[in-house]
């Protein structure tokens, strides 16, 4: 398709913005503090947990970690008002820092990781990675750091000391993941001050460190039309951003709302969602109780409430790869910039039911985007996503949405130009009902 023959749909301005998201988020807390700047800017204020929150309407935040939950109470909503929310995550697999860092063989100073997630392992090899994430330091405060430099590298074996590679390539994943960063002898500590000195802090300050690696190649548009996007963390960073978009738009509309549009931005999902910012923790159903009890309401208003709302889990999914389509489901064959895509399993791997489909297909109507369905080839596992914990947790009727890319988990992935901003098109009509 040409660029003159994109479809009126297509604004290239939002795939553009999260081009610059992605490269601001190399990390879980810096996808949060990006998507909180873009809320503010909308006119959304941070809210503690430790704080009492009013009844007032308007659009709120909370951080912890590497999740947010932003809201937004639209004038006269009462207590018993349902929630429409969209579900991603935040958290990406990837190369985490150790907590002893600093080591080495054979003259080379490097940096001992370890593997987050469903890591394809290869796909880092050779790639000049730098580090971010954040610091805590000895006062209770955290740092954010992000060094976009090319400080490591995972050497892959040459050929000619690996005939048979090319028959099969097997990775130690304790020994050969190991990144160099130097030459010479390994120096305790040397890693963090480092560290430290790019954030513009002591290193005597630093106690404690979530520190991850990342390609520093800047996500770009790929191919003779520059209808596909290359990028990191597509999954699932692309529907953090279109999710924040979707919300601020609804937040600045005329739209009068008959829901009270939440985001729900987790972390973890990559290794379970088991911990205190992932989607089987509390976090998402204390916030939605409190604002209940923050406009007055009761247990029963509550019960109410949640009887009413519907969840989007939006994540990413899997384009029909032209290399391997035996490996697709034959009926099923998602393609790029063909519009969302519906995820749905029997198992209730996907949360996706015929009532959830019906809300879906409605939004995308509302919203004059085209959508597609995905399922599993039969032979073949599917994965799953926060959709169906978030359902049997809260009890909501939920939807599993997404995108279709290749190379899922991949250190680089690929999908549609154009899909980016039909999804978050998708959403906006979802969240205003």
């Amino acid at each position: 398709m040409s660029t003159a023959d994109r479809p009126a749909y297509f604004d290239r301005t939002h795939t553009d913005d999260l081009i610059a998201y992605l490269g601001a988020a190399p990390s879980p807390y810096h996808a949060v503090a990006a998507s909180a700047e873009r809320l503010e800017k909308a006119g959304f204020r941070r809210v503690l947990e430790t704080d009492a929150w009013g009844a007032e309407a308007g659009g709120r935040y909370l951080v912890r970690g590497g999740a947010l939950i932003a809201w937004y109470v639209p004038e006269g909503a009462g207590p018993e008002t349902p929630f429409r929310v969209v579900g991603t995550h935040t958290d990406s697999p990837n190369l985490r820092v150790k907590p002893i860092p600093d080591t080495g063989s054979a003259g080379w100073r490097q940096v001992a990781v370890e593997i987050y997630g469903g890591v394809p392992l290869n796909t880092w090899l050779d790639r000049d990675l730098g580090v971010s994430g954040r610091l805590a330091l000895r006062d209770g405060t955290a740092r954010l750091v992000q060094i976009d430099e090319p400080l490591l590298r995972v050497p892959q074996l040459a050929i000619h000391l690996d005939r048979a590679v090319n028959e099969g390539l097997k990775l130690d994943k304790q020994r050969h993941l190991t990144p160099i960063w130097g030459i010479g002898e390994v120096t305790e500590g040397a890693l963090v001050e480092y560290v430290a000195a790019k954030a513009g802090v002591a290193a005597d300050d630093v106690v404690g460190w979530d520190l991850m690696t990342h390609d520093v190649q800047p996500p770009s548009y790929l191919g003779r039309d520059r209808e596909l996007l290359a990028g990191p963390r597509l999954d699932n960073l692309l529907s953090v951003h279109a999710a924040t978009a979707a919300l601020a738009a609804v937040a600045t509309g005329d739209a009068a709302l008959p829901y009270i549009p939440v985001l729900a931005a987790f972390d973890h999902e990559e290794t379970g969602s088991e911990s205190d910012t992932g989607a089987q923790s509390p976090l998402l159903g204390n916030v939605l109780e409190r604002s209940v009890l923050a406009r007055g309401g009761t247990a029963e208003d509550r019960a109410r409430a949640l009887a009413g709302t519907v969840c989007l889990s939006s994540d990413m999914g899997h384009a029909v790869h032209p290399n391997y389509s035996e490996r697709h489901e034959p009926g099923h064959h998602p393609m790029p910039n063909g519009g969302p895509i519906l995820k749905v399993n029997v198992n209730n791997r996907y949360a996706t039911d015929g009532v959830g489909r019906a809300v879906f297909a409605a939004a995308c109507e509302k919203a004059g985007v085209p959508w597609q369905t995905f399922v599993s080839n039969n032979a073949m596992p599917c994965g799953t996503t926060i959709g169906p914990i978030t359902a049997a947790r809260l009890g909501i009727t939920t939807v599993d949405c997404g995108i279709a890319a290749l190379s899922m988990h991949s250190a680089r992935e690929l999908c549609g130009a154009e899909d980016p901003y039909l999804l978050a098109s998708a959403l906006k009509a979802f969240l205003e009902g």
